[in-house]
């Protein structure tokens, strides 16, 4: 099965991209979801969380997100830990998924493919890039936070021009019509090249 890996910054529109693959008929995974359902049903690792964080990683059963956010965007030890915890998780997850797709190619949607080295596991990667100011604006937009929260997170990830250089494909994701279009194009070449 040809593995497909998308990215892109935060706000840079990898989830539209996603969908419009989906919409192709192209099965699509979505790393960060599952890994989100994961820590919320995963009795080991609730535990290790927990452990890890203390008793406040959870409310009411359900994963406490901004008091993990805040500690793990002051430490970079504690997100290190938090993904060792998690993302094996996801992999084993991930190859028990993958087994069950029948389709010419998959997509594996990972926010950080490149900084984790998940790439390498991939035949192909598409990186989605929007202006940044665009990518502020969506966030705004989308969820209930701050331009200097924003800022932080993009601080945090590889650059779109570090990505760029590993990646085979690019989206430029400023318009749907013009994404749409781009995302048609890469998929009638991935076909070509995996027939």
């Amino acid at each position: 099965m040809t593995i497909v890996g998308l990215t892109g910054g935060i706000g840079s529109g990898k989830t539209t991209v996603a969908k419009q693959f989906a919409s192709l008929g192209i099965p699509v995974y979505i790393a960060d979801e599952e890994a989100k359902k994961l820590m919320n049903t995963s009795k080991v690792i609730k535990r290790k969380l927990i452990q890890l964080f203390g008793e406040e990683a959870y409310i009411n059963n359900q994963l406490n997100k901004p008091f993990i956010a805040n500690i793990i965007f002051n430490d970079k030890n504690y997100l290190q830990k938090m993904n060792g915890i998690v993302h094996p998780k996801v992999a084993s997850h991930f190859k028990k998924w993958l087994q069950k797709q029948h389709a010419p190619y998959i997509i594996k949607e990972v926010a950080i493919l490149f900084e984790n080295g998940t790439y390498k596991q991939c035949d192909y990667t598409i990186t989605v890039i929007a202006p940044k100011k665009l990518r502020i604006a969506r966030l705004l937009k989308r969820d209930a936070t701050t331009e200097a929260k924003i800022e932080a997170i993009m601080k945090n990830q590889w650059t779109d021009d570090e990505k760029v250089k590993l990646s085979n494909f690019v989206i430029n994701n400023t318009t749907l019509e013009d994404t749409k279009n781009q995302v048609v194009k890469i998929h009638t070449k991935i076909l070509k090249f995996i027939n």
